[in-house]
């Protein structure tokens, strides 16, 4: 009895061992073909040009700009042209009212002919008046001279016979060297009037006097305003007869064909740039035209603009024609890098391990493999891949749901 006991025990155990490898073999296949996929978002590595851009902002000038500005308070006598209007060189802009300026002229001119008049005066010894009276008054004194000298010889006669007393005799002598003092004053004057001050002093009077007319020539010159070179009037403040102050603006005049842009770079950016790189332009007034330009001077220093630290950048625009107006606001954006046809993947596929390990999950099968990987220049968007990928290799981005963590060996469903 105890015998079909334990035989009957046996069986009951194997059938409970085989319920159980049963039972766990239908879980198995239940939960591995039941089990849910991840959905995420792929790409595959593939050949491209990976081109680098910083960006900011600038306005429009001309390269070669002409401002007329008012020299002083006065009225516009007349405008010869209008806004927009492209003129040759020499052509006559405006004229602004001239009294004041050949005023100016005349008086120095005449400044001039005084200063002259004295120096010619000075070499010849004084004027024609003044010579011809000094020559009478030299004249005079020779006669008083010989006068006094008669009269002395007469009183020293009769001196000696006794009829002359000496005191008249010395009155004589007084007079005649009195006579002959004036007349060695008068020779003086005559050939030795004027010193090498007075010269000078002269001289100097003249050359102010130039100075003056220079000065004036130019102010009255600039009264008439004409176009140092062919282009395109495109700012016209003022009509004839308005009155304008000192230093403001007349007429502004450029060739619009020759443009350039100044940006503004911050100071992180300035490290990237280089004479002669490519520059794209824009104008939010003309969304649908690009205009395009190269670096001609990168940043010297760093300025404070506004809030910002920056660094001054010219831009020479090479397509203009007329349609990119000064002072505008312009979008300017340098290609900073430019490396052609290199394996390169979205730089959302790459993940990074530590401080110096690169990585990207492969999909293979359906499954998750993790790849180690080189690479080298990037831009915003996409990583140069020099090892660890081939052309047409898949490689995950990020997961639909931001709950799930991706791990090398998890089963993974494509989406668009």
């Amino acid at each position: 009895m105890s015998e079909q006991a334990s035989v009957n025990g046996g069986k009951i155990a194997i059938r409970i061992l085989i319920v159980a490898v049963v039972v766990s073999a239908l879980v198995f296949g239940i939960r591995y073909f039941t089990r849910s996929e991840v959905e995420i978002r792929v790409a595959k590595a593939s050949h491209a040009n990976l081109v680098s851009n910083t960006s900011t902002t600038g306005k429009v000038e001309p390269t070669q700009n002409f401002q007329a500005h008012a020299q002083e308070p006065g009225s516009v006598q007349a405008v010869y042209v209008h806004n927009g209007q492209q003129v040759t060189a020499g052509t006559l802009l405006l004229k602004m009212s001239s009294a004041t300026a050949e005023s100016r002229v005349e008086t120095a001119r005449s400044a001039i002919a005084q200063a002259q008049a004295a120096q010619a005066d000075i070499h010849n010894g004084g004027s024609k008046d003044e010579r011809i009276a000094i020559l009478g008054d030299l004249d005079r004194a020779k006669l008083q001279v010989q006068q006094s000298q008669k009269d002395l010889s007469a009183l020293q006669a009769l001196q000696a016979r006794g009829a002359a007393s000496t005191s008249e005799v010395a009155a004589a002598q007084s007079r005649l060297s009195s006579a002959q003092s004036s007349l060695e004053s008068l020779q003086q004057r005559s050939t030795s009037r004027y010193s090498s001050t007075d010269l000078q002093r002269v001289q100097a009077q003249l050359n102010d006097s130039h100075a003056a007319l220079d000065a004036a020539q130019q102010q009255l010159a600039q009264d008439v305003v004409r176009a140092p070179f062919a282009g395109t009037v495109y700012s016209l403040p003022v009509k004839a007869y308005d009155f304008v102050g000192a230093g403001e603006e007349l007429i502004q005049l450029a060739d619009l064909n020759h443009m350039q842009v100044r940006a503004y770079f911050d100071e992180p950016e300035i490290g990237k740039l280089k004479v002669d790189q490519q520059v794209t332009i824009k104008w939010d007034a003309r969304p649908n035209q690009m205009w395009h330009g190269h670096i001609i001077r990168t940043p010297t220093t760093v300025i404070t603009y506004g809030t910002r630290n920056v660094g001054e950048c010219l831009i020479s625009v090479d397509d203009a024609t007329g349609d990119l107006l000064p002072n505008t606001n312009v979008n300017v954006s340098v290609i900073t890098q430019e490396v052609n046809h290199v394996l390169s993947i979205p730089r959302e596929a790459l993940r990074t391990q530590g401080s110096s390990t690169n990585f990207v999950y492969l999909i293979q099968k359906g499954v998750l493999v993790k790849r180690s990987v080189g690479i080298g220049n990037f831009n915003l968007l996409n990583v140069q891949i020099l090892s660890g990928l081939n052309d047409g290799d898949t490689v995950a981005l990020n997961p639909t749901s931001s709950s799930v963590d991706l791990k090398e060996g998890l089963q993974v469903k494509v989406v668009q």
